[in-house]
């Protein structure tokens, strides 16, 4: 068997309210909350990067595996706001985990799903025997320009998972990907904000590949949607997962769980790996979990674990993440927002 004996969650506390945003613009709020189930989203401090919320939930991803960090011998960091255009994220995370220096380290992306794209890497690298250890953080301090539809949900957050061959949480039983060149969300170098096709992000470029991947995997090892107790999909907002989830033919019941940590926007690379470590948190031993991501460009990576007992030995040795999702949250004006996000520039 292989799988994840560890993982972790990170969310910063600052939100800024859906209200909040709108106010600036004369935008009409109950459109985004009502139409997209956005409420509010989660907003990085000046201090906080894509980095510090790796080393945040990669710590908590070995508090529950209980490894000697040394013995991680790969570290994949996927976003798509990697603090520096050239200096490795990993090399700073595997430094701070004392994972160096026998350690392979690679940024990657693709835009939201860089994150499972790591996840997809550190597994097959354990797989083949090639690494003792494996570890995988989708991280991201999302980017929306001032008045834009994606201000409202552009979110912070990380999610890391350990992965090995003994003491398994959840033990991987298959996995799928799916790719086109669809190009419906975008960001040049040199600019700083992305620009997106409008409804063209939904239809053909999200729905069509995050039911191409669930269909795959589900064909490749013979399972319907209710074989599965929870199943993960890519959050860009809150009405987007349960739709898809119509469409494929689950039940609310089985999708809400990890929905729930839409209620911080979208956190890009950490959206449906997060939405993986709030379902962990509730999972029992023998539960059936998909997760399907999704990135812009465009492509879905599918993953298919079977939780064990050791996952009621392990859960509570962090901090879950719906705790980090309601407890201490810190709400920001507008102002405040803008400067942390620094989309208030001084003229050169």
């Amino acid at each position: 068997m292989v799988g994840i004996i560890g993982y972790g969650a990170y969310i910063p506390r600052n939100r800024i309210k859906v209200e909040e945003i709108a106010k600036v613009w004369g935008a009409d709020a109950p459109s985004y909350k009502k139409g997209l189930m956005l409420e509010e989203k989660s907003v990085p401090s000046p201090d906080q990067d894509t980095i510090t919320m790796a080393v945040e939930a990669s710590k908590n991803a070995l508090k529950r595996a209980g490894i000697d960090p040394r013995e991680i011998g790969a570290v994949y960091v996927g976003s798509e706001s990697h603090p520096y255009a050239v200096k490795p994220s990993g090399t700073v995370l595997a430094e701070a985990l004392g994972a160096t220096p026998e350690v392979h380290t690679a940024d990657l992306e693709f835009a939201c799903k860089a994150g499972t794209e790591g996840m997809f890497v550190a597994l097959n690298l354990v797989q083949a025997g090639a690494v003792k250890y494996g570890l995988a953080v989708g991280a991201d301090t999302s980017q929306g320009a001032p008045g834009d539809a994606l201000e409202y949900s552009a979110a912070a957050g990380a999610a890391a998972f350990l992965f090995g061959k003994d003491d398994i949480v959840a033990e991987t039983l298959e996995t799928y990907s799916y790719t086109t060149d669809t190009p419906d969300f975008w960001r040049r170098e040199y600019q700083y904000y992305p620009q997106h096709g409008g409804r063209f992000t939904g239809e053909p470029a999200y729905f069509k590949h995050i039911t191409g991947a669930a269909r795959g995997i589900m064909a490749k090892v013979k399972k319907k949607p209710s074989d599965f107790d929870y199943v993960i999909f890519h959050q860009p907002n809150g009405k987007f997962p349960f739709r898809v989830g119509e469409i494929l033919g689950f039940e609310k019941k089985q999708i809400e769980p990890g929905w729930l940590v839409s209620k911080l926007g979208n956190t890009y690379s950490g959206s449906s790996p997060l939405g993986l470590t709030a379902t962990l948190d509730i999972s029992k031993p023998g539960d059936m979990i998909l997760i399907v991501s999704y990135g812009s460009g465009a492509g879905s990576d599918a993953f298919i674990f079977r939780t064990t007992k050791r996952i009621d030995e392990v859960r509570d040795l962090a901090p879950r993440t719906r705790y980090l999702l309601d407890k201490n949250k810190n709400y920001l004006e507008y102002g405040v927002y803008a400067k942390y996000r620094r989309k208030i520039r001084k003229a050169e």
